[in-house]
């Protein structure tokens, strides 16, 4: 009779033990959460074309955003090249993130990158304020990690520093969970506010 109980309460038993002591893998995050949350600040930035856009226009779709100065560094380049394979690698719900660089100073933009952004959003953005919404973790600068915005304007996690290609395959892994989770309030396709470079 012992025996029976045992092999009826092993499955309740197992099912404790894996949620409670060993947590599966797929309950590990590779970005950091942001807690609390931190809105969209109320910012004007401005287009490559001097054309001002409020930066809480951006509402409505998920946002990877990378930081940088116009100039465009070798890390700078690596973010906008892994801001596009994560998108494009996310198949029918790529509609639903959008990629946002956000440039800090005010020097020209490169002419050779433009072909890269195609379909991104560029604005510039006063740098102090930028560094009252966005942190990166210590010890680390702002350009150094990729940021993520929910539809509703939270920014609710950063991605680790100087992410490479098999960094953002897990972070590729998170966002797709965001998608999923979000599927029943978030729409894909928010129309652009014209912020896109061309």
């Amino acid at each position: 009779m012992i025996a029976v109980l045992l092999v009826c309460a092993a499955p309740v038993v197992a099912s404790y033990l894996s949620y409670y002591v060993i947590r599966p893998d797929s309950r590990r995050v590779f970005g950091e959460l942001i807690d609390p949350q931190r809105p969209l600040p109320s910012l004007q930035a401005l287009t490559p074309e001097a054309v001002g856009v409020e930066l809480q226009s951006l509402r409505g779709q998920w946002l990877l955003i990378s930081v940088g100065g116009a100039a465009c560094d070798p890390l700078c380049e690596q973010h906008l090249y892994l801001q596009r394979q994560i998108r494009e690698s996310l198949g029918k719900d790529k509609d639903r993130v959008e990629r946002v660089w956000l440039i800090d100073d005010l020097a020209p933009l490169r002419q050779a990158l433009l072909p890269a952004l195609h379909g991104a959003t560029v604005l510039r953005v006063d740098a102090a304020a930028l560094r009252g919404w966005l942190a990166p973790a210590a010890g680390r600068a702002l350009p150094e990690h990729l940021y993520l915005v929910d539809p509703m304007g939270n920014w609710m996690m950063r991605f680790p520093a100087t992410l490479d290609k098999a960094g953002a395959a897990s972070a590729k892994r998170d966002l797709e969970r965001l998608l999923r989770a979000s599927g029943s309030w978030d729409t894909p396709g928010r129309q652009s506010t014209g912020a896109a470079a061309r």
